[in-house]
Order: structure tokens, then C-alpha cells, then sequence
């Protein structure tokens, strides 16, 4: 690994992301996550677009821009947020257009982090949550349900010394496992991205509401979508909270106490 200062040396907001991750140790454990995670999420992207899928790929570069601004890649950021606003008017012609400049920004972080890590290949992450739909906990658990690998790794790292956190990459898993545990106590809270592809975090709460488990398993929101129509309807549903993106460990700390002191699960 080189001197994290090669980062900044090149472009990247190495300050604003140590405001979020801490220390360098934290980026450094982390950034094989984002590697893995552009790699996959522009593949994902190219297939969507292929595919005239805009609901989706609007989802997933939204996804894209929140890992390069936890990284400190902004030019990508903004690329990938200029992405997310034109899918989501429906804008096929500007995505055809300007997909190549969101690829080759992509691939241009992808060698840099590479020669960060003095890697060659793409380093698969060995901190990926093993994610099982169904999963049934035997003691007090967390649930992050995210679609970034980003968020889901660095919840987990902050709380794993202290609870179980299990992870879900969209509702649908979300749902499987909320359903295996319906009928126990070892959920404790659960932090809710809203927007996912396949099943999004609208759909688990209007689960969690019909199957009446909001109290039971207090959910708070974690989203980097901050418009007045999105918290307004999250606000339609028993929340205990709503944290925007990006998040550093005490926002999160503050929001998971704020969530088991709803249901009085503060003392360990």
C-alpha cells in the first residue's frame, strides 16, 4: 500500500473522506470494497442501459455517486450524479450519449486504487458479508439493508464487537430475512437504504407495516436522497430516524442508540 498521499497527489479529496472513515487505517481496510464495488455496479450499468432500463441504472449510479464521494473520487461523483438525475427523467439519449465518460472516469479510479494497493488485478474484498436471505439470529442483531457493499462493510465494521450485524443488498432479501425473524426478539434495528434496485426500502417498510413490526424491529432510514417528497414519505411510516449520505461513524453511532432506545434496547 502506498502513502495515502499518492491519492491526494492525483486528484482524490483525501481529507473529505477522512472526515467520514476516521483515520487512513479505515480508508485503507475499506478501499478494497469501492474497487470491487465499481466494477461490478459499471458492468451493471452498461447492462441496464442496453436494456433501456432507466429505473434501475438510476438506482445504481446513484449508488456509484455515494461510494465516490465516500472515496474522495469526486470527479466521478459528479459524472454519476449527472448520470442519476438524466436516467431519472428518462433521458436515454444523454446516458447513450455520455456512457463512455462515466466508464473511462470508472476505469481510471480502478487502475489508480490498483497501483495504490500495488495490485494488478482487481483485489476481491475479504470483508464482504456473507449475506443469506432467510437468515434466522440467535442474539442481538443490527440489519443494514443497502445496496452498496460500502455501507453494508463499514456499518458492520463500526458494531461488530459489539452485536451481530446481518446485511441484505436490496428489500427483497431484506423482507426474507425480516420474515425468518418475525417471531423473535434478536433484531434490534434495522438501518433502511430507500432506494434499491429490485425491491426498494418503501416496499419493507410497507411489509414491516401491514405485518405491524415497525415496533418490534425499529427502523431508521439511511439515504443519500434528502428531497422533501422522499423524507415526507418515509415520515408516513413509524421511522425512528433518517440519516442523509455520507455518514461518519459517531452520525452513526447517534442513530443506532436513537433506534434501540425506541424499543428500549440501550443496555446491552
Amino acid at each position: 500500500m502506498k502513502d495515502i498521499s499518492f491519492l491526494e497527489k492525483n486528484g482524490v479529496d483525501i481529507k473529505k473522506s477522512l472526515e467520514i472513515f476516521g483515520d487512513a487505517q479505515t480508508y485503507n481496510e475499506t478501499i478494497g470494497d469501492f474497487l470491487v464495488g465499481i466494477h461490478s455496479k459499471i458492468n451493471e450499468l452498461i447492462e441496464m442501459m442496453n436494456n433501456s432500463d432507466m429505473n434501475n441504472y438510476a438506482i445504481t449510479v446513484h449508488s456509484l455517486t455515494s461510494d465516490a464521494n465516500y472515496f474522495g473520487f469526486t470527479k466521478l461523483a459528479e459524472l454519476a450524479a449527472e448520470h442519476e438525475e438524466k436516467s431519472k427523467a428518462g433521458d436515454m439519449y444523454y446516458v447513450n450519449e455520455h456512457i463512455n465518460d462515466l466508464i473511462n472516469e470508472t476505469n481510471k479510479a480502478i487502475v489508480l486504487i490498483q497501483e495504490y494497493m500495488n495490485s494488478d488485478e482487481t483485489v476481491q474484498s475479504s470483508n464482504e458479508s456473507t449475506e443469506t436471505n432467510g437468515e434466522v439470529y440467535t442474539t442481538k442483531t443490527i440489519l443494514v439493508v443497502d445496496d452498496s457493499n460500502i455501507i453494508r462493510n463499514f456499518v458492520k465494521r463500526i458494531f461488530s464487537d459489539e452485536f451481530n450485524v446481518g446485511t441484505a443488498k436490496d428489500g427483497e432479501e431484506a423482507i426474507d430475512i425480516i420474515k425468518a425473524n418475525k417471531d423473535n426478539d434478536y433484531i434490534n434495528a434495522i438501518l433502511l437504504d430507500l432506494n434499491m434496485p429490485k425491491v426498494d426500502g418503501f416496499a419493507v417498510l410497507e411489509f414491516m407495516r401491514q405485518n405491524g413490526l415497525l415496533e418490534k424491529m425499529p427502523v431508521s432510514i439511511i439515504s443519500g436522497d434528502s428531497s422533501k417528497e422522499t423524507i415526507d414519505r418515509a415520515f408516513t411510516y413509524q421511522i425512528v430516524d433518517m440519516l442523509g449520505k455520507p455518514f461518519n461513524e459517531q452520525n452513526i453511532r447517534m442513530v443506532i442508540e436513537k433506534t434501540m432506545v425506541f424499543r428500549g434496547d440501550n443496555q446491552q
